[in-house]
């Protein structure tokens, strides 16, 4: 989560109400695709930085497999993740920003980076990434939306229940007001049934990242990570490969075998750091050009 997430009412009073709106079941399947591509490293893959963790619904999915350090910018949103991950380490802090002083087997930038809207940003973020990223590892990040492909679309989801008799649901429109630009506007409408049967209607708006599949390989690139995948089985390679372009549905690519399990995200993007790269000092920024630059 950016700072722009701070803004919205969903990451501060509303968190309370997340496993409700966006229930932590519905990312198994992508969790399970994501676990294996991040296997995909050049390294033994244990210790993973999750930025941008918000509720922390993926981090349930793969904390079984990795030892997970947890970041999001929302101390409210952290609240909640704490309460479903216990085991996890937390910290609060802003994606463009962190620096830790340590590295990290992987890096995982799921749909947090939807709130990262300038190129600037992104390209903080990514440096990010790498410089938590040990030699031989990878980062990968999981947009929502990519300019190349993005075309308006409606939609609901929700729904979920607690003990006390909560529910939660949520219609959305997102749609883009400017094609010239590099993001994009969602306008939710969310519904909150209290445990005494009073119901809240609220309407936001979320202005979201779009960037072009050059930008990320650009930023990329220019950070540091290789464009192509230092992986260690052909099937995992593949698929971080053709992560730009490939259709979702739970398959990699028709040449690279077998099918990765679970399902695969929309849009995937992945960086490997290569094996011969310089280790960085505490709170260094590698390759950082001179420029002024910000999720659940």
């Amino acid at each position: 989560m950016t700072s722009a997430e701070g803004e919205y009412r969903l990451y501060r009073e509303l968190a309370g109400w997340w496993p409700l709106i966006s229930p932590p079941a519905e990312y198994t399947q992508e969790a399970a695709y994501l676990a294996a591509v991040l296997g995909s490293a050049a390294v033994p893959v244990r210790q993973v930085l999750d930025l941008g963790c918000g509720g922390g619904h993926v981090a349930l999915h793969l904390k079984g497999t990795f030892a997970l350090t947890l970041v999001d910018i929302s101390p409210d949103m952290l609240a909640v993740s704490r309460q479903l991950n216990p085991e996890c380490e937390h910290v609060q802090g802003d994606m463009r920003t962190l620096r830790l002083g340590r590295a990290f087997d992987a890096v995982l930038v799921h749909d947090a980076i939807d709130y990262v809207t300038t190129q600037e940003d992104l390209g903080a973020v990514i440096r990010t990434a790498f410089t938590h990223c040990r030699p031989g590892g990878i980062a990968l990040f999981v947009p929502d939306y990519v300019k190349d492909t993005f075309g308006e679309l409606t939609g609901s989801g929700g729904g979920g229940t607690d003990q006390a008799g909560r529910q939660a649901s949520f219609r959305e429109r997102t749609w883009d007001p400017d094609p010239a630009d590099d993001w994009v506007q969602a306008d939710y409408e969310f519904t909150l049934r209290g445990a005494d049967g009073t119901v809240e209607l609220i309407r936001e708006t979320h202005r979201l990242g779009a960037f072009s599949r050059a930008t990320w390989a650009r930023l990329l690139t220019g950070a540091g990570f290789l464009s192509a995948p230092a992986a260690t089985t052909a099937t995992a390679a593949t698929a971080a490969t053709a992560a730009t372009a490939a259709p979702p549905g739970g398959r990699s690519d028709p040449r690279s075998g077998p099918p990765l399990p679970g399902r695969r995200p929309d849009n995937m993007f992945a960086g490997h750091r290569p094996l011969d790269s310089r280790p960085e000092a505490s709170g260094s920024d590698p390759g950082a050009p001179a420029v002024s630059r910000p999720s659940g």
